[in-house]
């Protein structure tokens, strides 16, 4: 039971870190980066999870073979890597939430901003969740960035430690259908 009540306090905060969320901020200055198609790869690894019971091999067989990968790295505790798309706008950019869902309630301290690199110290509170961390983003050109987050989710009596990678390559001015 402990167990369940964990991972229900704990999967809203993943979330919010695993979408390296980047939250405006009245001092921030915006990335220099290009608009429109952006693909972001995204890696990371979670250590201090308790131990999950097994899931039934009837859901695991209904599961995306991409989801299905993903569920068996995280209960052995290895890293996972996840791709995705996103359309970044000029409002995104200036709003500084490019290579984000924008979600969370957190509050965050400006380490340092120019338009080329962006360092942030996070904390969340989410019920009986609090997470801390530091968010890296660099711009290593207009069409290419990259990024590293740490960050300790505690949530009843638990710890768990994430580390994220990501590198986000920009793929052309259209985006169809991506938001």
């Amino acid at each position: 039971m402990r167990t369940k009540i964990f991972l229900a306090s704990f999967f809203p905060a993943m979330i919010v870190f695993s979408s390296l969320a980047l939250w405006g901020a009245d001092n921030i200055t915006p990335l220099n980066v290009k608009e429109g198609l952006w693909e972001m790869t995204v890696t990371h690894s979670m250590s201090g999870m308790p131990a999950m019971p097994d899931i039934p091999p009837d859901v695991l067989a209904k599961m995306p073979p991409e989801q299905r990968a993903r569920m068996e790295a995280m209960m052995k505790g290895g890293p996972s890597t996840d791709v995705r798309k996103e359309c970044i706008t000029k409002e995104k950019i200036e709003k500084n939430s490019a290579f984000s869902n924008n979600r969370g309630d957190c509050t965050r301290t400006v380490v340092n901003s120019t338009g080329s690199k962006l360092e942030l110290k996070i904390h969340c509170e989410e019920k009986q969740t609090s997470t801390d961390g530091t968010l890296v983003l660099e711009a290593v050109g207009s069409d290419h960035v990259k990024g590293t987050m740490q960050s300790a989710t505690n949530a009843n009596g638990h710890t768990m430690n994430m580390n994220f990678t990501f590198s986000s390559k920009y793929l052309g001015p259209a985006c169809g259908d991506v938001k």
